[in-house]
């Protein structure tokens, strides 16, 4: 059971990250993006330190080294520029073709665990990311109603 936790919480992920989708197209109507990202990023702030001192992470800090700081803080900045971009992308177009193309981190992630962590997938996980990059293009694709 454990060796499928992580789907679990992939899933999870996935339906949260689709009410982000949601949520945010809704709440931009008349608002900047980076002000709504940054107001988003308080709230998240909150939660995630909260979780952390009820569950007594804080106390294991000094457990992180350079290197770890390093990346984590690498990823926040990533993360950052995502939720910008992506706020900038829901107000000036549609969700149905925003969320797609935003999910060209995907193949990327995979490449770059490829390039950067020396992950093999197979030759199905392959196939997968070409269906995939299909997926993008034509659910981006602009609707004819």
């Amino acid at each position: 059971m454990l060796q499928q936790r992580w789907f679990q919480y992939a899933l999870l992920s996935a339906v949260s990250a689709a009410a982000v989708g949601i949520f945010g197209k809704l709440g931009l109507r008349h608002v900047d993006p980076t002000l709504a990202t940054a107001v988003r990023s308080v709230i998240m702030a909150v939660l995630l330190v909260t979780v952390c001192f009820t569950t007594g992470l804080t106390s294991r800090l000094g457990e992180l080294d350079g290197r770890a700081l390093l990346m984590i803080a690498l990823s926040g900045i990533a993360g950052a520029a995502s939720w910008l971009f992506y706020f900038r992308a829901l107000q000036a177009g549609e969700l149905s073709q925003v969320a797609p193309v935003d999910k060209l981190s995907v193949p990327l992630g995979i490449l770059l665990a490829v390039l950067v962590l020396g992950e093999r997938p197979s030759g199905i996980n392959w196939l997968g990311i070409g269906l995939a990059l299909v997926g993008v293009y034509l659910a981006s694709m602009p609707s004819k109603a």
